[in-house]
């Protein structure tokens, strides 16, 4: 497995192409790899997310079961005359290796917390569509449902920490970004648009389960993970 981190430049139109569109971004992504991994639901996945920060800068992060290669993206929204090769890639593999249960790390999560909902008085036997989660108090709910399963607990906050009795209990922030919206064909159709809400989580865990942490960290969590959702990424508890 492999970490990978490459620096957007956002001055660049090839850039702001990218980062204005999921497809476009997923499409280069894949371009990093001459044989994707099969997405059979068994083996690790290319995963990936963007960061964006305050003072403008952008890096894509990627996870993969394979080296990829870069050097189109960095024709296209690098730095094409550095002498730098334009991103860095670490072995993931060990670092999954030193990982233990009941070890504490920083995360980042980018995530499309999802719900299935019918319309009042509907009958069961209609199907249920799939609704984003639009509050950070639902979003947080959807991700501390998903963490027993995951590997991992989201660490709670002393009382004396706690901005509210209710709803403030863990230490975790959830980010919410626009809705994004995008045609994935090149037709007029309905079916041609996606539409999804990428939330970025940033917080405090507990590994709980090693084994199903690594899979969390290696497969991704929950959906959209095409479109740069389900990569949790760690750092040391400062």
């Amino acid at each position: 497995m492999y970490l990978t981190r490459f620096r957007i430049n956002t001055a660049r139109t090839g850039a702001r192409r990218l980062l204005g569109s999921p497809h476009f971004m997923h499409g280069a992504v894949n371009m990093a790899f001459p044989d994707l991994p099969t997405r059979d639901g068994e083996g690790p996945r290319v995963l990936w997310r963007v960061d964006h920060h305050a003072s403008g800068r952008a890096d894509l992060f990627m996870v993969s079961p394979t080296r990829p290669d870069l050097a189109h993206l960095v024709e296209q929204a690098g730095w094409p005359t550095s002498e730098e090769p334009g991103w860095t890639t670490f072995a993931y593999g060990e670092f999954l290796d030193a990982l233990a249960t009941g070890d504490t790390w920083a995360f980042r999560l980018a995530a499309n917390p999802v719900h299935h909902t019918r319309k009042p008085g509907e009958s069961r036997e209609v199907r249920t569509k799939r609704t984003a989660h639009l509050t950070p108090q639902h979003q947080v709910r959807w991700l501390l449902q998903r963490q027993e399963r995951a590997g991992f607990e989201v660490t709670r906050k002393p009382a004396g920490q706690r901005l509210t009795e209710h709803g403030d209990e863990h230490e975790v922030i959830a980010h919410t970004k626009s809705p994004l919206r995008f045609r994935k064909r090149d037709d007029s159709t309905p079916r041609g648009d996606v539409r999804f809400v990428s939330v970025t989580f940033d917080g405090r865990l507990r590994i709980t389960d090693i084994d199903a942490f690594r899979h969390t960290l290696t497969h991704g969590l929950g959906k959209a993970k095409a479109y740069g959702c389900g990569l949790m990424t760690l750092a040391p508890v400062r």
